[in-house]
């Protein structure tokens, strides 16, 4: 299903500014070579998510799916001087070509790359995080939001991608295990008072969700 108007999707794409060559290099490498590129955040959401990053200007970053390295750039963009950004990936050859990335931009010492199972690694990150962004495997959604949530801060800012999930969601029978995940995340949170969220219509669905 295809979730947003295409011509609404090039006509967005043309009013959005520019990727950075880096950006635009990795970019067009993993479109090219990689069999499962539509994971890729793109031009828009990749700029929501660094325009999202430039005002809350975090000290810490948490990103929980690396892909190719995409996103965490964007997410880079606003860190404070002295903040850095964590991201964890699970699968080794999308985070070598997100290592290669991260060392040709100018925060290649501020992101810190995390390799292995996210429910293993964030309970080990002494951090109180004041940007998530979750983009993982959907079955655990709700776990890594459980964990996460008690260590960001009043105010912090969460983002939670694929929330509409191609459109399966808006089915009246959800079938197959990550929609239905999503949908049980979507629910969870919609019944969390400790926080205030608004789904977005951006791509395959963003919930931004702010802690109270």
């Amino acid at each position: 299903m295809d979730l947003v108007n295409l011509l609404a999707q090039a006509y967005a794409e043309k009013y959005t500014s520019n990727p950075d060559l880096v950006l635009d290099e990795l970019a067009g490498q993993t479109y090219t070579t990689h069999s499962q590129s539509h994971m890729l955040s793109g031009k828009v959401q990749g700029r929501f998510l660094e325009m999202i990053s430039c005002m809350v200007q975090p000290r810490r970053v948490l990103e929980i799916g690396t892909f190719t390295g995409y996103s965490a750039l964007c997410l880079a963009k606003g860190l404070h001087n002295e903040g850095k950004l964590h991201t964890i990936e699970i699968r080794e050859q999308e985070a070598e070509t997100a290592r290669a990335y991260f060392k040709l931009s100018v925060w290649q010492e501020q992101i810190i790359l995390h390799l292995g199972n996210a429910l293993e690694i964030i309970p080990a990150l002494n951090e109180t995080w004041d940007l998530v962004f979750i983009d993982a495997d959907k079955v655990h959604y709700i776990d890594y939001y459980r964990l996460v949530l008690p260590k960001v801060r009043p105010g912090g800012i969460i983002i939670a991608d694929n929330v509409l999930f191609h459109g399966e969601v808006l089915q009246e029978s959800i079938k197959g295990k990550n929609a239905i995940s999503i949908q049980a995340f979507n629910d969870f949170v919609g019944q969390d008072d400790s926080v205030e969220r608004v789904l977005l219509t951006i791509r395959d669905g963003i919930m931004l969700i702010r802690k109270k």
